[in-house]
């Protein structure tokens, strides 16, 4: 893959042998982002785990204190007195079974999170096929499968992000922007970082977390040392 001069230039800041400390990571990150637009931060982290086993899936959230950077929209499938509910806590769009030809013929995907309650998953399981391959489908373990839609909402919109295995037993999140100062890009990293080691499936043996690397969007990557965790 052929990389810009840019890149080329802060990847020479990066030694790509070397697994930093999470503060030194954290800043060099920051140096790297040079993109005109403010660069999402993300955490790559390789684990030992085997998703193919449902004892060794790891699926989950944390709320980020200092939030993500990025406005969530979220879409609510409710019904009754929750669809009220739903509107005065704040969320973009709330439906029902209406919007279900809207999403699957239209192609409608103008939302970031889904939340529904128990009541509404029959209805939102007839979209697994658009929205499972997006990462989209409500999930109890996310608390996106609720009956207290105004804490859900509170919480996506307070910087609440969703961690999960890809298919090559690697979890993807972001933890801020480049604007974001050293400490709260830290802050942010510390809880996400502490959700996983918690998260840990006590089936899996051998080794959990096998790398953690810091990236912005158009920067290298950075190793994080792995020890302390």
């Amino acid at each position: 893959m052929k990389h810009g001069k840019k890149y080329s230039e802060t990847a020479k800041l990066v030694d790509r042998m070397t697994q930093y400390e999470t503060a030194d990571a954290i800043a060099l990150v920051k140096k790297t982002a040079v993109a005109k637009f403010d660069e999402t931060i993300e955490v790559h982290i390789r684990t030992g785990c085997d998703g193919r086993h449902a004892e060794q899936q790891i699926r989950g959230a944390v709320v980020l204190p200092n939030g993500t950077g990025k406005t969530v929209k979220v879409l609510v499938f409710a019904k009754g007195d929750k669809i009220n509910e739903a509107e005065a806590a704040g969320a973009d769009h709330v439906g029902g079974e209406e919007l279900i030809p809207k999403i699957q013929n239209d192609g409608w995907l103008d939302f970031d999170v889904v939340v529904a309650t128990p009541d509404m998953m029959g209805v939102v399981g007839r979209l697994g096929k658009v929205l499972g391959p997006k990462g989209l489908m409500p999930n109890p373990k996310a608390g996106t499968v609720t009956m207290d839609v105004t804490k859900a909402i509170n919480d996506i919109k307070a910087g609440k992000i969703e961690y999960r295995l890809d298919k090559n037993n690697i979890i993807h999140c972001p933890i801020g922007k480049a604007s974001f100062s050293e400490e709260k890009l830290q802050e942010n990293f510390s809880a996400l970082m502490e959700a996983i080691v918690k998260a840990k499936p006590s089936a899996l043996k051998g080794q959990y977390l096998r790398s953690i690397t810091l990236a912005s969007t158009m920067g290298p990557g950075v190793k994080v040392s792995t020890v302390k965790f």
